[in-house]
């Protein structure tokens, strides 16, 4: 019989104006949640309710849209969260700021992956997945037999995708994860299977 070493429930971020704008950034001070992403927000935790999703400790990214996500849920478990600093969103250096469409047309060869984009500060997606892959594993290891729920980028959780379903960094935008849903994987000791993947609560 197979023995799961831990659960994850990945939550992401409710929406921001970034969200709206098809905006690039690595701040982790702004943008705040809009009003639209506060009620996606009511809306994960009402299906949390529903489904009854079961969970030992919770843990979010470090940017003040995670913060925000993170507080009612904390608040409906009646439990406590903590910050995993190194969770944080992929560093975009120059391209900090601008639209997704901007960037489609300066490098249109790349474009939508910018998987192989090399700019001034700008973590590769290669280096990005690693990190991603060593924290979450990190995770798990530290918390073996528990149920997890962690609330993070949207970015972060197609990078989890990607590395169960073993899909390609040029591949991986087509994994697509909303703001307000939730992904769930269950991590085994040498494997990890998908349950499902951005469930967005109506």
């Amino acid at each position: 019989m197979l023995k799961r070493k831990c659960k994850i429930t990945f939550i992401s971020h409710g929406e921001t104006v970034y969200t709206q704008e098809n905006r690039i950034s690595d701040s982790e001070k702004y943008p705040p949640l809009t009003e639209n992403g506060q009620e996606e927000i009511e809306k994960v935790c009402e299906y949390l309710k529903v489904r009854g999703v079961k969970n030992d400790k919770i843990f979010t990214s470090p940017a003040t849209r995670c913060i925000q996500t993170v507080k009612p849920i904390a608040k409906m478990f009646r439990q406590d969260f903590e910050v995993v600093d190194n969770l944080h969103i992929r560093k975009c250096g120059t391209l900090n700021g601008k639209t997704f469409e901007a960037v489609a047309k300066q490098y249109s060869d790349d474009f939508p992956t910018i998987a192989n984009i090399d700019v001034e500060g700008c973590e590769l997606l290669v280096d990005f997945n690693e990190r991603v892959h060593k924290e979450v594993m990190k995770l798990v290891g530290e918390n073996k037999n528990s149920r997890l729920i962690v609330v993070t980028y949207p970015m972060i959780i197609q990078s989890v995708v990607a590395q169960v379903l073993k899909v390609s960094p040029e591949d991986q935008f087509r994994i697509l994860i909303k703001t307000g849903s939730l992904t769930q994987v269950s991590f085994f000791d040498d494997w990890s299977s998908l349950i499902y993947a951005d469930v967005k609560p109506l």
